[in-house]
């Protein structure tokens, strides 16, 4: 399945940050949506800000436009304060993209838990999110920072309980 680009991306002009404020409101809502639409389709959690500028999310050859490493930086400063980016080092070149909190990817998995009948049970983090029964489910292949993140949130809802193993982390689901 290819991604749908919405149709702003084929119009010259939401490549140019707009001086209206209004107008660069709604730009900036697009551009974040296409931002978290286009992450998830292609599953990617990480980004590096010089590398996304040449990628065919801010840059559109069909019609010679990308956006600037300046627009760059004011979408994911707006993706940021809308609790969906995170910056992984200080010089703001790479970032933890969260197309879905963790308190959300925490709701899915304990609702596949309830489903399966695994409550009370102990997984240990690889089995969530690379075993066979998590095979076809949307938290299958999530990264383990956003893995552990998202038990975290379970935890404090008292859902679930993290623990150490062995060989790693486990978590028992209540």
């Amino acid at each position: 399945m290819s991604f749908e680009w919405p149709w702003q991306y084929n119009f010259p002009p939401f490549f140019t940050l707009q001086p209206n404020v209004d107008t660069r409101q709604k730009q900036l809502a697009a551009w974040c949506s296409l931002a978290l639409s286009y992450c998830r389709h292609h599953k990617l959690y990480t980004l590096d800000v010089m590398e996304a500028q040449e990628s065919p999310m801010f840059n559109n050859k069909k019609i010679e436009r990308k956006l600037s490493m300046e627009a760059i930086q004011v979408v994911f400063e707006e993706l940021r304060k809308k609790g969906n980016l995170e910056w992984l080092d200080k010089n703001k070149s790479r970032c933890l993209v969260m197309w879905r909190r963790p308190e959300e990817w925490g709701k899915l998995i304990y609702q596949w838990v309830s489903k399966t009948g695994m409550v009370n049970s102990v997984f240990t983090l690889y089995e969530l999110s690379n075993g066979d029964e998590t095979e076809g489910e949307e938290f299958h292949g999530l990264e383990d920072w956003m893995l552990l993140r998202s038990l975290q949130a379970l935890q404090t809802e008292g859902k679930a309980e993290l623990f150490t193993m062995d060989d790693g982390k486990g978590v028992k689901f209540f």
